[in-house]
């Protein structure tokens, strides 16, 4: 096998090629100095000129940069150059398959290629090591001087030199979706922590995002509800037509009284047609304008949104707006009628539709209703009015809907129609993200003990109990009780979130507790002892008299150093990969793979009995970097680490 090797040993420069018969041929240290200073200086005063001019690039764009430069000075395409991640890490580091690509083009043999970019690149600040490896592969080691460098202009730029965009999107984000007066079940878990996820990601990428809860608050459950109360309580002042008084500022009922009145009312309207039709009366009364029926729709709202953000507080989810459909009721007649005299609305079986299909759909595509054939509303009529709504208070550069992946031909349908009748800017994106379902370990929807749908409040205390449980069953483990809860709370969040975004949104999953509760694999409460160890580093070291916000970053001494140090290089073109693809699994994987990193680093570093104090400085500064990096990904994923654990 052909092996070209570059290397820099006692300021000599040795090119060894092996044909196969054990002949090496050397390159004379002062050939090699001339080549360097007529064609490859240039690339290290360049990178001396980026070095003063600080802009924060992507290490693969670095890197790249520095072969492409390379090529171009062996006579060939500098795009050829373009380096990977190594997907064999035990032979190198990066990698380059330029030469491959360039052999047809130039008509030489991929190792001919690869050998002449490896003179090219001379004494490289960036290589410690450069191999030419048949058929043509470029291997690539960076020496430990030029990672540390990257490292320390990640400490010293803002968002560890993410760059900021040169056109920050005004991005909106509907997720969370429950309807009022009902509880929350673990079917609302994921819009929730995606939909907050994502929010979280693209602001920390430096756009303006505003998230929406939508509520389901308009329609016929509420006039169930309205219907069963009148039922319960026909006396009260909201259903006397001749009532022209205040109406009591306290709603007639409570949250749980609230919650049992609705699935009462739904069932008796399957089984009593008169009921059903007085419901129907009622939500017409009530989107009339009636005032009693408006007055007890409001106390709903008011008990259910208070029970709402209570819940969604404890999920660490926190909505911009709390929009519902009620707020564009009023916008859908203009709407409708402009759908009309547009040309794009038309009578089909008694229904008013609008055609959505295109020339090149491979699947029926049918038609968007706008209302039935009774004249009433339905869901699509009052997403394009929401549509209608947020275009004009907001006119947002993107929306982005975290919603069952099941709904995708609904959304496809809304999306087209707001085009082609022009409800949306035409270069307004309009974004679906489907997510899966969380199933049981029989592999179908989680449901409860019993086989009913669980309440998120009551999911979310199982976990907590299993944590605290956990936490106090520690051998050797000493923590005041109150501590031991709120450390019990922080942990579970961390289990149920981290279990869910580790998953690629649109994959089903099971929720298993046992594992994600876990404090070893690939789960929330693992990265917290991860950051709760380095923390307790911390603490010893200040024990110590060390002063952390000295210590400077050294060039890696071992290679799991170096492999800490390299996975702490990769966090923007991570985060910038994540927003761009709505992607939350991709910063679970990133610090899954960054906390493994630094526990071999710790379990092979004798970090506080260390005798050079430099040494050790340095990698104090480097676990402070790493405890700021993981802190930063937990936030943007929605939970946060306790102090100790």
């Amino acid at each position: 096998m052909d092996v070209c090797i570059l290397r820099r040993q006692k300021n000599n420069l040795f090119l060894h090629n092996d044909g196969g018969n054990g002949k090496i041929r050397g390159i004379d240290r002062e050939r090699s100095r001339k080549k360097w200073e007529r064609e490859c200086r240039p690339i290290g005063e360049e990178k001396k000129k980026r070095k003063r001019k600080r802009k924060m690039e992507k290490i693969l764009d670095v890197i790249s940069k520095e072969m492409k430069k390379a090529f171009t000075v062996a006579g060939y395409d500098g795009e050829l150059g373009k380096v990977t991640l190594s997907n064999r890490p035990d032979l190198c580091e990066y990698q380059c398959n330029g030469a491959m690509a360039g052999a047809k083009r130039y008509k030489k043999a991929p190792i001919k290629i690869a050998q002449d970019v490896v003179e090219a690149l001379g004494e490289s600040t960036v290589f410690s090591e450069v191999n030419a490896v048949n058929p043509g592969f470029l291997n690539l080691r960076l020496k430990e001087e030029f990672v540390k460098e990257y490292l320390e202009g990640m400490r010293q730029e803002e968002k560890f030199g993410l760059e900021k965009p040169t056109h920050p999107k005004k991005i909106m984000i509907d997720y969370g979706g429950p309807n009022v007066a009902k509880p929350l079940h673990v079917g609302h878990l994921r819009s929730a922590i995606i939909g907050e996820s994502v929010k979280r990601i693209a602001r920390y990428a430096g756009h303006e995002v505003i998230g929406d809860i939508h509520l389901g608050d308009w329609g016929l459950q509420m006039g169930l509800i309205i219907t069963e109360l009148q039922e319960r309580h026909p006396d009260l002042v909201y259903f006397d037509e001749n009532y022209e008084g205040e109406y009591p500022l306290e709603a007639p009922f409570t949250i749980s009284q609230l919650e049992e009145i609705y699935p009462t009312a739904s069932g008796k309207s399957k089984e009593d047609a008169a009921y059903k039709e007085k419901a129907m009366d009622a939500t017409f009364k009530l989107q009339s304008g009636v005032r009693g029926y408006r007055a007890i729709w409001k106390h709903i709202m008011e008990v259910s949104v208070a029970d709402l953000k209570k819940n969604y507080h404890n999920l660490k989810v926190e909505f911009d707006l709390w929009k519902g459909e009620s707020d564009v009721h009023d916008l859908i007649p203009a709407m409708v009628e402009g759908l009309k005299q547009g040309g794009h609305a038309y009578i089909s079986e008694g229904a008013l539709v609008v055609d959505v299909k295109e020339e090149t759909d491979t699947k029926e595509i049918p038609p968007c209703m706008i209302l039935k054939s009774d004249g009433a509303s339905l869901y699509n009529t009052t997403d394009l009015a929401t549509l209608c709504d947020r275009m004009s208070q907001v006119n947002p550069d993107k929306i982005i809907y975290v919603v069952d992946k099941r709904q995708e031909l609904y959304f496809e349908q809304v999306f087209r129609c707001a085009r082609k009748t022009g409800l949306v800017r035409p270069e307004t994106e309009l974004q679906f993200l489907g997510f899966g379902t969380m199933n049981g370990k029989d592999g179908k929807p989680f449901k409860t003990r019993e086989g009913g749908v669980m309440r998120l409040e009551s999911l979310i205390q199982e976990i907590n109990e299993e944590m605290y449980r956990k936490i106090m069953g520690q051998e050797g483990r000493s923590m005041p009780e109150e501590e031991a809860k709120e450390t019990a709370k922080a942990v579970a969040l961390s289990a149920l979130k981290y279990g869910d975004l580790s998953n690629q949104a649109s994959k089903d999953y099971i929720f298993d507790i046992d594992r994600f509760t876990s404090s070893e694999g690939d789960t929330g409460p693992y990265i917290l002892y991860t950051i709760a160890r380095i923390k307790s580093i911390f603490a010893k070291y200040k024990e110590m008299g060390g002063q952390s916000s000295a210590a400077a970053l050294q060039p890696a001494s071992g290679a799991a150093e170096k492999g800490l140090m390299l996975e702490l290089a990769g966090f923007n073109a991570m985060m910038e990969g994540a927003y761009e693809e709505s992607a939350p699994h991709k910063v679970c994987a990133y610090i899954y793979g960054l906390a493994n990193a630094f526990n071999r680093f710790y379990h092979e570093t004798k970090i506080l009995t260390e005798e050079d104090k430099r040494k050790q400085e340095g990698w104090i500064a480097l676990l402070a970097l790493t405890r700021d990096v993981l802190e930063t990904c937990i936030d943007v994923l929605g939970f946060s680490a306790p102090e100790r654990m």
